[in-house]
């Protein structure tokens, strides 16, 4: 077995602390995560149940356990060791979930990469994960052959969809002929319970990506709270929903949480809303995940009501702030909610969930999942008053943890407010909680605008200024004031037919006097075409910045 080096970890006793609740204490120490949630579903006589449903093809339990048995193989064959570092590259497909299982089920770890990242992005997480081997879909190639002169450690890559001919040509392996040869027999590798399980990337706002290291215990553990007190999915379920697998969001929506209950995964490989309207009539959706862009998508997608939604039973969102008006008016579109969470790279997946409450609260991200402990401080680090702004800090069944920590990294979390304090996890997120437990997320707080003295959160400026008619889209930061320190701008794509420019600015000033404090009112206005966001929609406002 391949062994980390100690130092490739932070000191144990800067580690957060775990919090495992009692009704999962029994979750083996001795495991692997893809017998938790491919092989135990074979052995337990629900083979036949499909996992996968992609295009018009679905794929049973024991059809994909075979298929990642041959992969599992043929990277054996190909020298990877269990703890070896394997990268993705992957849109959303079968080949995708039968590549991390086969990671996953010979004791390697999977390590999911943005298709968005740069050749030096990938060129850096590459070598600071320090892979063995790169699996990437062929048109998303061009930035890792680019990124090839400057991998250290000798990472080859594995193509999938590419021409034999020419991947072989380029010195690459072929994900296609490698399965073919590989053995349909595998047993898993067992790992003990704090062996690294997974490693998620964060999106680089600040500086280079930063690894988050998940171990294989807390991972299945975390996948069985997430599941039991959210999603609730059993087999029979299907979940949807357009969140890529190469993100840290994706990855653990769609390759853990269904699998933990035994349903089954509807892949797209690109949002549209025909396509998403088309595939929940066609593989039975019952459970749909998607950020508040992608349902407010949907409600402008004219022939809506033309399409069965009739099998869904639960939508839920995260990764931005929905806001009251999206929920209320999805509400009276289809007859059910939007459950809204809030999770982290950091913390492997969901650490608080309206489905905590009997109804969802309006702007609130819920309240903590059991095992989870939630606590908001100040800047002295005393907790906060009910409803007064603070720092998140929380401790759950996963944890912060980074890779290879180095002196500029602990520097730049200090910068960010990340990393462990005492044991307590620190997410880098303004919010304020009630005293029913209910958290309120303000903003990321690298994000918070401070303006002479206000702390204002920007989501709370764009869903007032959405409300004006001629919004298309718009984005909210904070840019630098000599006088107040920031001042608050509004970045705003406009509907066909509006026209930017002072006459708006001052109709829009008014407009919002109606919804938000003064002081929070935008002091400058600029008018784009587009508004930078990830494919997934949530928005990029460090590029606004």
């Amino acid at each position: 077995m391949g062994k980390i080096p100690e130092n490739y970890l932070p000191p144990k006793d800067t580690w957060p602390e775990y919090l495992i609740p009692e009704e999962f204490a029994d979750t083996p120490t001795k495991l692997n995560i893809a017998d938790f949630l491919l092989d135990r579903h074979v052995r337990e006589g629900r083979g036949d149940n499909v996992a996968i449903k992609f295009m018009d093809k679905s794929i049973t339990y024991a059809q994909l356990q075979q298929q990642v048995n041959k992969f599992g193989n043929a990277l054996k064959e190909v020298g990877v060791e269990p703890q070896d570092r394997v990268g993705i590259r992957l849109v959303n497909s079968p080949q995708a979930i039968v590549a991390i299982f086969a990671i996953e089920k010979i004791g390697a770890i999977p390590v999911p990469t943005s298709p968005l990242w740069s050749q030096e992005e990938v060129a850096f997480v590459a070598n600071n994960a320090e892979m063995k081997y790169f699996i990437v879909n062929a048109p998303l190639l061009e930035a890792a052959t680019k990124a090839k002169p400057d991998f250290k450690f000798g990472t080859k890559i594995i193509v999938i969809g590419g021409k034999a001919d020419e991947v072989k040509a380029a010195g690459d392996l072929a994900f296609e002929e490698m399965l073919e040869k590989g053995s349909p027999s595998l047993e898993a590798t067992m790992l003990d319970a704090f062996d690294v399980g997974i490693m998620l990337y964060t999106s680089g706002t600040t500086g280079m990506p930063k690894g988050c290291v998940h171990f294989v215990r807390p991972v299945v553990i975390e996948a069985k709270i997430v599941n039991k007190y959210v999603y609730k999915m059993k087999p029979g379920d299907t979940l949807g929903g357009a969140a890529p697998v190469s993100f840290a969001a994706g990855f653990g929506t769609f390759t853990l949480l269904p699998f933990e209950g035994g349903a089954a995964i509807s892949l797209i490989p690109k949002f549209t809303p025909t396509e998403m309207m088309e595939l929940i009539g066609k593989h039975k959706i019952t459970v749909l995940t998607g950020l508040p862009t992608a349902y407010r998508g949907l409600m402008k997608f004219p022939d809506f009501k033309k399409y069965d939604i009739s099998s869904i039973r639960m939508f839920t969102s995260g990764g931005d702030a929905l806001g009251s008006e999206t929920l209320d008016a999805w509400r009276a579109l289809t007859g059910l909610p939007i459950w809204e969470g809030l999770g982290g790279t950091e913390m492997l997946h969901l650490v608080t969930s309206n489905t905590m409450n009997a109804e969802p609260v309006p702007n609130s991200i819920g309240r903590a999942l059991p095992g989870v402990e939630v606590r908001v401080v100040d800047a002295e680090g005393k907790d906060c008053k009910p409803g007064e702004i603070g720092s998140m800090q929380l401790k759950g069944a996963s944890g912060s943890l980074y890779w290879k920590p180095f002196e500029d990294n602990e520097k730049l979390l200090k910068s960010q407010k990340k990393g462990v304090v005492s044991g307590w996890n620190q997410m880098g997120d303004a919010v304020y909680m009630q005293e029913d437990g209910n958290i309120f997320f303000v903003s990321r707080e690298d994000d918070m605008i401070k303006s002479s003295g206000y702390r204002i959160g920007p989501a709370e400026v764009e869903e007032a200024i959405a409300k004006h008619p001629a919004i298309a889209d718009v984005g909210v930061v904070g840019v630098p004031d000599p006088d107040k320190g920031q001042i608050t701008k509004a970045v705003i794509v406009l509907k066909p037919g509006f026209e930017g420019g002072e006459k708006l600015n001052d109709e829009l000033k008014e407009f919002l006097k109606e919804h938000i404090a003064i002081y929070k009112l935008p002091r400058v206005f600029e008018y784009l075409d587009v508004l930078p966001r990830t494919p997934t929609g949530k928005l990029l406002r460090r590029k606004l910045r």
